[in-house]
């Protein structure tokens, strides 16, 4: 039996799945309370607890952190068989000097006037709790232990599942 990651190999863990997946599904809280996903591409690869996401001011997503900032972020990597899912506080505010250190030119799509696109803001999303599921396996070797796990009556080896506390 394998001894369980430390919190720092969980966060580090945590830091190279995201990553690894870049894109991911920011929720928020609608004004009716319904919960709303859209994707979205994270600025910044390292993560010290913090994520940052461009967007415009006046949009729903900008309005809903406004009423109510309890987020959640999800990222899946199929190519690696991982997802993470990060619970936290969001804010919104437009800082030029983090702008300028997050700015891709890739972001031009959406925000064509770059750093001066008219309502450009920033979300941050500070981190209370992380939780991933990374399964080392392929999803045929994953089905094969499910189908083994039937027949023997023993809980199949899924992956390594692990919450952290920021």
């Amino acid at each position: 039996m394998s001894q369980a990651p430390s919190v720092v190999d969980a966060r580090n863990r945590v830091t190279e799945l995201i990553r690894d997946a870049r894109i991911c599904m920011l929720t928020t809280i609608a004004l009716d309370g319904r919960q709303v996903s859209r994707p979205m591409g994270l600025q910044e690869a390292e993560f010290d607890g913090d994520l940052w996401f461009f967007a415009y001011a006046d949009s729903a997503k900008v309005r809903q952190i406004r009423v109510n900032p309890e987020v959640n972020v999800s990222f899946s990597d199929q190519r690696r068989h991982a997802w993470v899912s990060i619970s936290g506080m969001a804010t919104e505010g437009y800082d030029r000097a983090g702008a300028e250190r997050l700015w891709n030119p890739l972001l031009e799509t959406w925000f064509p006037d770059g750093l001066g696109t008219p309502g450009l803001t920033m979300i941050r999303v500070h981190a209370v709790s992380a939780e991933y599921w990374d399964s080392p396996s392929s999803p045929v070797v994953n089905l094969l232990g499910l189908a083994r796990a039937a027949i023997t009556g023993r809980r199949p080896e899924p992956g390594e599942n692990r919450e952290v506390r920021y």
